[in-house]
């Protein structure tokens, strides 16, 4: 019987959490059914590093962008900095950008720039924009809603984990939510409701490893391999196979990241 085949959307293979066993990492991988990575970039001088992995391994793409809680302490990226950087093939798409008001909530404004510059990019390259957001929910339904009326955008809102009501702003919007293992957790009844109410032709699977491991591994690192982890409970919620699950938001995946999808070895 063949693993179905499934694309972890978001993870950080550039931490020194998988430094000294990375090559394994990306085989448990694939030998957990999870067939791509992207790789995100949080600050844009660890970029050589991403790009390193993401040319290394065929089954590995890359994101950049200044992470909101990071912002105030780099140097701001522009739009014509971060459009430069998606000349490489195994760059598809823009960020991690948004808002974080839990830890960084003194940075509000100059988060709010970022996001703007990291909007703009998106806009202008046709990449999806990858969205962090937490504690900020009025601000980021506002923000994101304002500059699509300056023109139109894709998304995804990677780890979504807040509020029914954001999730229905960026749904109207056309965006994709993401669900992390946040969502497989025992406890989050309420979040799963809210991924299940939404179209199936936006739902995305991660791990953002190496956090939130799901369940069995709750409490340790997390790794790409364990985004099946995820993507069974998030079949269940929707009611579906894990292997139609696989299919859906590989498909989603694919459409959202097009640019990933369309890339093939040299």
């Amino acid at each position: 019987m063949t693993q179905p085949k499934l694309v972890d959307s978001h993870c950080h293979l550039d931490f020194a959490d998988f430094a000294d066993e990375l090559p394994d990492v990306i085989t448990r991988a694939h030998d957990a059914g999870v067939a791509r990575m992207v790789t995100i970039c949080t600050r844009l001088r660890l970029l050589p590093q991403v790009q390193t992995i993401a040319e290394a391994h065929d089954s590995v793409f890359f994101a950049a962008g200044t992470h909101p809680m990071s912002v105030a302490d780099e140097p701001m990226a522009s739009v014509d900095e971060l459009i430069a950087l998606t000349a490489h093939p195994k760059m598809v798409g823009i960020g991690e950008t948004g808002l974080d008001y839990h830890y960084t909530s003194d940075s509000a404004e100059v988060q709010k720039t970022s996001l703007r510059i990291h909007i703009q990019a998106a806009r202008e390259t046709g990449l999806p924009l990858i969205i962090h957001a937490r504690a900020a929910d009025d601000d980021m339904a506002r923000i994101l809603t304002d500059e699509y009326r300056n023109g139109a955008y894709s998304c995804v809102m990677h780890c979504f984990c807040s509020s029914a009501e954001l999730a229905k702003a960026a749904l109207d919007l056309g965006f994709y939510l993401s669900m992390s293992g946040i969502a497989a957790f025992p406890k989050s009844h309420e979040l799963r409701e809210i991924f299940a109410a939404a179209p199936r032709d936006r739902i995305l699977v991660e791990t953002d490893s190496p956090y939130l491991a799901p369940p069995p591994f709750r409490g340790r690192r997390n790794e790409p391999a364990y985004t099946a982890h995820t993507a069974a409970k998030g079949a269940e919620a929707f009611g579906m196979s894990l292997d139609d699950f696989a299919v859906l938001t590989t498909a989603n995946f694919d459409r959202l990241f097009a640019k990933a999808a369309a890339w093939s070895p040299a």
